[in-house]
């Protein structure tokens, strides 16, 4: 809206717009607004094709890396098994990526799909029912119980009007609307009483008003423009995909100058031609292609997709594969408080009779007038299945009343009612008379300084006595103490009479009243958050709560989570306090809150984003329409999928099947131990890359034979892949709860990571080299120079293709030792490392030999072999040992 309209009286409004509220618009006026401002529906950005998408995949750094080595190995090396494979590699990989990305737009079409599909409007005087497209500012809309509100307006009249609006404004009760024009142009959005606001439901009442704004112009339509405007950001694990993208062509670009540029200088300068230039170029893309770990992006989405079945178990369903790892490095979550931290749902906490307080827990007898008052003074519908309809409030009252074994239908039927004086905004009373026997019960409830204004006597254990002031004060002051505690408070009272009344008014039925009580209810935090909010606490992560509830609220159920400490300096910050905060104040400070209260669409977005620009990976949970543009901000948008709206589900990158924040906690976790296995398949595939390349590079260099290109291909199908899915699999490590977050600047080389690749490979090279050696003095044909040689290099090739499954168990652990009870607790590790070993040794079958271009080894040869794998292990285990002392782990 380009106004505030709250601030302006209905006459102006009724002016600015050109209308009348007794006739509405005319025929014409009405088409002509339709055709200048367009239909009362929320615009999107263009969608991407399918086709765009699937191509959108081949633009990640490291995909276009894979593709230039495909390339050059087909055509200038001419191995085109190598250039399928990671050609397949590739488009699968793209294949996975449309398919769960594909819904990442819906957020717009679920706010699309929200709309109610017809109004009530005056037009030319007379009332009809129109589609809600075809609504357009100064048209006079009608509002009744159930209605859904089909576009912003400004109420004109509001007869005991209650709408719902906590999946826009994040407040957990109805809000009673009134049509006097507000004072001060800063109000929240949910206080703005005169307003009704597009997509909220209204609970209670009926009411007027005139349209304001449509589709776009709307309070949802902003949060649709948010969303269409939205940056999207880069998870953490594609920001490490990609700088491992970067960190391997720099090497690999490195090797392969290197090892042109040395072979041609060491040629014989008679034999510098152009045959030694393409051999020593066919050499080089060799190796490229031996340090291209190119079943990376496919292993990495594999143990993605089996954390996200993880997950599923645990009740958290990931839309986006990312979204496993991502919570695992998160350091904030700000979290929605109503249906996230709280239950949504209303509860008596509280009940004050007989002068004291009771728990909710206590026993309350079904006389008890206090009980009789909230159960007759209510509105409330009992389905047959015992689900019940209505105001939250009054929902509330009656499930007490069902928790205390009351057989609730059986006392609405004895106590049946007769006449009732509906609840008014202005007097903030409901009365019901109901008979009671050859007399009539008049059950009150409402707010208790006017309920105490119309009350002359008290009821204390059974006995009706005139009120004193001290009992006055004392109802009074508890109200307040249940106030400060975030209750809403109600008060009760009764009387009973002779007869029922000719007209039943507040005049005549609310005098003279008994004070019954008073009824403290509050929407209650879930019982698991408290503890989740402390695990997150001890794991590094800081809680921060967000909510368009009453700072008093908010403040009431953070001290009860465990997020606001009492007693400590940080206090609650409002929406409005923060909007007068400068962007460059609130990032240095946001820090120093972990509570906001009645916060807007646009203040959720800055929060989220002050932490980012702090270097935080952001987390945000939320169930609303108003957590839409938020959760798409934040690093991993978490949706709520009992009480979530679609369009915050749409815009999530995961939804939480059980809307538990304890199942956040736990989905941390198991994306900790994703990026903990992605860590480890990655130490083990780079780590043996190194050793491969160093070997290639050292023969080379040497002038000893070089291994084949179909022996590095086998190698890299046998040793590559299933190792490295398995290690994807391995269980959560010990005490990985109580380390604190790895932050937005590490990457999967931090924690020691590169150290351990570039060693490991070193000793990896080193070993093979040294099989090859052994291997030219051992075994049946070291007298026979051509033989002794083929023997040598199936030494090295198979001490290569089986010492880096040796090495696959050094990896389980990147700086504990592998000696522990759980190491070999995988069954899947175990066995994946058989398979592949027996693959691996397949070639040494008779019918094999020659396609490999393989001798057939003796014990002695085989013996070597299986030593230097163990060695492998040894040394670094040793090495392991001496960092943990050092205090590297």
């Amino acid at each position: 809206m380009a106004k505030n309209y709250y601030t302006e009286s209905i006459s102006e409004v009724e002016k600015s717009f050109d209308t009348s509220l007794s006739d509405g618009l005319t025929k014409d006026q009405a088409k002509k607004r339709l055709e200048k401002y367009g239909p009362n529906a929320l615009a999107s950005k263009k969608k991407k094709s399918m086709f765009m998408r699937f191509i959108d995949q081949f633009k990640d750094f490291m995909i276009i890396v894979l593709i230039i080595a495909a390339v050059l190995s087909g055509v200038v090396a001419k191995e085109w098994t190598d250039a399928a494979i990671i050609m397949i590699v590739v488009v699968l990989n793209a294949i996975l990526g449309v398919f769960q990305e594909a819904r990442s737009e819906a957020a717009i079409d679920a706010l699309k799909e929200m709309a109610t599909p017809n109004a009530h409007v005056k037009r030319n005087g007379a009332i009809i029912e129109i589609p809600s497209t075809e609504l357009v500012p100064g048209d006079i809309v009608l509002l009744e119980a159930g209605d859904v509100v089909p576009a912003d307006l400004r109420l004109s009249q509001a007869y005991s009007l209650k709408i719902e609006e906590s999946a826009l404004t994040g407040e957990s009760v109805p809000v009673e609307k009134a049509a006097e024009t507000l004072e001060g142009s800063d109000i929240a959005l949910g206080d703005r009483v005169n307003m009704a606001y597009s997509n909220t439901n209204v609970t209670y009442g009926r009411g007027e008003g005139v349209v304001v704004g449509t589709g776009m112009h709307t309070e949802v339509g902003k949060i649709a423009t948010m969303l269409n405007n939205a940056d999207e950001t880069d998870t953490p694990l594609k920001e490490n995909l990609n700088q491992l993208g970067k960190t391997l062509t720099i090497m690999i670009l490195a090797i392969c100058v290197v090892v042109f540029i040395v072979g041609v200088l060491k040629a014989d300068p008679a034999q510098r031609n152009s045959t030694l230039m393409i051999n020593m170029f066919l050499v080089a893309v060799s190796l490229a292609v031996a340090a291209i770990p190119e079943g990376l992006p496919a292993i990495v989405t594999i143990i993605l997709a089996l954390g996200t079945q993880t997950m599923a178990k645990h009740k958290a369903i990931v839309r986006k594969l990312p979204a496993v790892e991502t919570l695992g490095a998160t350091d904030v979550i700000c979290s929605d408080k109503t249906g996230t931290l709280t239950q949504n749902k209303m509860t008596v906490e509280k009940i004050f009779y007989n002068g004291q307080i009771f728990p909710d827990k206590d026993a309350i007898s079904e006389t008890n007038p206090a009980l009789l008052s909230m159960v007759l003074a209510n509105d409330t519908k009992i389905e047959n299945a015992g689900d019940l309809l209505g105001d939250p409030t009054e929902t509330a009252l009656i499930q007490y009343a069902f928790d205390k074994k009351i057989d609730v239908p059986a006392m609405l039927k004895k106590y049946a009612r007769v006449q009732e004086v509906p609840f008014d905004s202005d007097r903030k009373l409901m009365s019901t008379v109901n008979k009671y026997g050859d007399k009539y019960y008049v059950a009150v409830k409402g707010a208790p300084d006017e309920l105490l204004k119309r009350v002359t006597q008290v009821e204390i254990d059974g006995q009706v006595s005139p009120i004193t002031d001290k009992q006055r004060e004392n109802i009074l002051a508890t109200n307040q103490n249940l106030a400060k505690q975030a209750l809403r408070v109600l008060g009760l009272a009764y009387k009973i009479v002779d007869k029922t009344y000719e007209d039943p008014t507040t005049e005549n039925v609310e005098q003279d009243l008994i004070f019954a009580g008073l009824v403290g209810m509050i929407d209650p935090e879930r019982p698991e958050a408290r503890a989740a909010v402390e695990e997150a606490h001890n794991a590094g992560i800081r809680t921060v709560m967000i909510t368009g509830d009453h700072q008093v609220t908010a403040q009431a159920i953070a001290e009860r989570l465990g997020i606001l400490k009492p007693g400590q300096d940080e206090r609650v910050l409002t929406g409005a306090e923060l909007d007068k905060l400068s962007d460059d104040y609130f990032i240095k400070h946001v820090q120093d809150y972990s509570v906001y209260a009645r916060v807007s669409p646009e203040n959720k977005v800055r929060i989220v984003k002050a932490w980012q620009a702090n270097g935080k990976i952001v987390a945000m949970t939320g169930d609303g329409v108003n957590d839409a543009p938020s959760l798409k901000q934040a690093d991993i948008g978490i949706g709520m999928g009992i009480t979530g709206t679609e369009v915050s589900k749409g815009a999530s990158d995961m939804i939480l099947a059980d809307d538990n924040f304890a199942t956040i906690v736990e989905a941390v976790k198991q994306g900790r131990k994703v990026f903990s296995n992605i860590q480890k398949a990655i130490l083990y595939l780079m780590s043996c890359n190194v050793g491969e390349v160093l070997t290639v590079f050292m023969m080379t260099m040497l002038g000893w034979d070089i291994l084949a290109p179909v022996q590095l291909l086998w190698i890299n199908l046998v040793t590559d892949t299933l190792p490295a899915i398995a290690l994807g699999v391995e269980p959560v490590e010990d005490g990985i709860m109580k380390r604190k977050p790895r932050g937005r600047k590490s990457n999967f080389f931090s924690g020691g990571v590169a150290s351990s690749i570039i060693y490991q490979g070193i000793l990896e090279g080193i070993l093979v080299l040294g099989a090859y050696q052994i291997g030219l003095h051992v075994g049946p044909h070291v007298n026979n120079p051509s033989l002794q040689h083929a023997d040598a290099l199936t030494m090295a090739f198979l001490t290569l293709g089986l010492i880096q499954l040796f090495h696959a168990i050094n990896s389980k652990y990147i700086h504990q030792s592998i000696f522990s009870k759980h190491t070999f607790s995988n069954k899947w590790f175990n066995w994946a490392i058989i398979i592949a070993a027996i693959i691996m040794a397949s070639v040494e079958l008779p019918f094999m030999t020659k396609l490999f271009e393989v001798t057939e080894l003796d014990g002695m040869q085989w013996l070597v072999i299986l030593c230097a794998g163990l060695l492998m292990i040894i040394i670094v285990e040793i090495v392991k040992f001496f960092q943990r002392k050092l205090g590297k782990e």
